[in-house]
């Protein structure tokens, strides 16, 4: 299992110039991850700023060498598929092939209905799936002709990333539905998340229920990843949890911080194992 640190995109940590300074203590302290929130509006205080993840991770990548990198996760239903894969492309160059992309349908839905996106979770769904096979054809670096009912592409080619086949797509969804490990095992990894998140973690039962679907439902036997995100409390879950965690088969471990204070104490801590 690896270890990877968790922030938000907001209040304090919206700074990119702060999330470059800690991502580099991180890497320093021995940490092999470093991941941000994605979303357009405050979560937690409506005074907060925040920043667009895509540029603060381009921060962080300019300040380290060796950590994994990536927002977890997008809601890309709200999101342009070919400026999406100009961006994200150009970050994994940036980063000498550090990225993963995390994307998931977004909540909550006021941020989607905000700004005149579809709300609707089944649109924004199937916008994700459709998003997603446009999004992988315009990485390729091959010609790219797709029409499909929210996207078109017609005979474009677009400067593909420096990892290959393609930048590691991670899928996050809440826990309890069977859909989005459908959508995972297309895909390079799953993140799946507490209906109380960030309150509470989620068990090690449900990840060995999930990773047994998800496997069920694979072809070939390529690199998968699965993903725990620590609760807001314990930021961790214990060492005896771990080690069911890895019997049920999650390869990363996010511990959060959601102030600057407690950043600093998970990073001067070092990796939890």
């Amino acid at each position: 299992m690896r270890a990877g640190l968790y922030l938000p995109n907001q209040g304090p940590f919206a700074d990119p110039r702060r999330l470059a300074d800690l991502a580099a203590e991180a890497e320093a302290a021995g940490w092999e991850g470093f991941f941000i929130w994605d979303e357009m509006l405050p979560i937690f205080d409506p005074g907060h700023d925040t920043a667009d993840a895509l540029i603060g991770l381009s921060a962080v990548a300019m300040a380290t060498e060796r950590l994994r990198i990536g927002a977890m996760v997008s809601a890309v239903s709200r999101l342009r598929p070919e400026t999406f894969a100009h961006q994200t492309a150009t970050l994994d160059r940036l980063s000498a092939g550090r990225l993963v992309v995390g994307v998931g349908l977004g909540n909550p839905s006021e941020q989607f209905s905000a700004f005149g996106h579809p709300a609707d979770i089944k649109v924004r769904a199937a916008m994700a799936d459709e998003f997603l096979d446009l999004l992988t054809r315009l990485w390729s670096g091959s010609t790219a002709d797709f029409r499909g009912r929210y996207y078109t592409a017609t005979g474009v080619r677009m400067t593909p990333p420096l990892q290959s086949p393609r930048i590691p797509i991670w899928i996050g969804a809440d826990s309890g539905n069977r859909a989005p490990r459908r959508r995972a095992a297309r895909w390079d990894g799953f993140i799946p998340a507490s209906h109380h998140w960030p309150d509470e973690v989620v068990p090690p039962e449900d990840y060995e229920a999930a990773m047994a679907d998800i496997r069920s439902l694979r072809q070939g036997d390529e690199p998968f990843d699965a993903v725990v995100i620590g609760d807001r409390t314990a930021t961790q879950p214990g060492a005896e949890a771990i080690k069911s965690y890895e019997a049920a088969g999650v390869t990363w471990l996010l511990v959060q911080a959601l102030s600057p204070e407690e950043a600093e104490e998970r990073i001067r801590g070092g990796p939890p194992f």
